[in-house]
């Protein structure tokens, strides 16, 4: 049997993607979020897969929380070779606007109970040489077209650009100790998903989930880009 995944900020999207692609590998699943209807249902449906997947409820903006259901996690499924992080808060305003609050909720999450994460599967990850995996957005990037359309989207922009950044440096802290960090950076809305409905510029969950599996099994990569690579419209995407 394989490790465990720790899916944490599972929605319908690229989170359920992964948890498909990695559970028919032979990992149980673990499913973070605080929706415990929405967990309910997606373990249902992993089940009728033939996947091992269990589910607990948790606010990951709290990091004491975080903390909290990885030892419930490792308690109810053992270690842990695998962290995704896809949690994030969908922040309004721009960097003039927005109120300072939402803007450090964002960032909080992104980065702060991400690093909590992180620590709290450091020992399990760094006794099996696991994956941390992250899922990043194309305003993480630092280009002259990504801040021109980046402005009314501030508060989402710097947090997925800190997130980024903490990606980097984790992927450098802990390749010395047998740990392969990684992110897929999303360029484009997320088919089948709300806020890809009616958009020309998709990107399916399952090719996101292959570039995630790819960053695992190979181990090469610290980030790739899925989605066309030119400049993309106007609009709300994963960051």
């Amino acid at each position: 049997m394989k490790r465990v995944i720790v899916i944490c900020g599972y929605g319908p999207g690229i989170s359920h993607a992964v948890a498909i692609r990695f559970g028919r590998a032979g990992h149980p699943v673990a499913l973070l979020a605080r929706s415990a209807q929405r967990l309910a249902a997606a373990e249902r449906e992993l089940a009728r897969e033939g996947i091992q997947a269990r589910s607990f409820v948790a606010d990951l903006s709290d990091v004491e929380k975080v903390r909290h259901v990885v030892r419930e996690v490792r308690t109810a499924l053992g270690p842990i070779g695998v962290l995704h992080w896809n949690a994030f808060l969908d922040a309004e305003g721009d960097l003039l606007s927005a109120p300072l609050a939402e803007l450090g909720k964002s960032f909080d999450i992104r980065v702060l109970s991400y690093l909590a994460a992180v620590r709290a599967c450091l020992a399990d990850l760094e006794a099996c040489g696991g994956t941390v995996l992250a899922t990043s957005g194309i305003m993480a990037l630092d280009e002259p077209w990504i801040d021109s359309f980046a402005f009314d989207y501030g508060a989402l922009a710097i947090s997925v650009a800190a997130q980024h950044k903490a990606t980097g440096i984790l992927a450098q802290a802990l390749s010395p100790r047998g740990i392969h960090v990684g992110e897929v950076i999303v360029n484009g809305f997320v088919a089948g998903t709300p806020g890809g409905t009616g958009k020309s510029n998709t990107v399916a969950p399952v090719d996101i989930a292959e570039r995630f599996w790819a960053l695992h099994t190979t181990r090469q990569a610290h980030s790739m880009i899925c989605g066309s690579v030119l400049p993309i419209e106007e609009g709300r995407r994963h960051g």
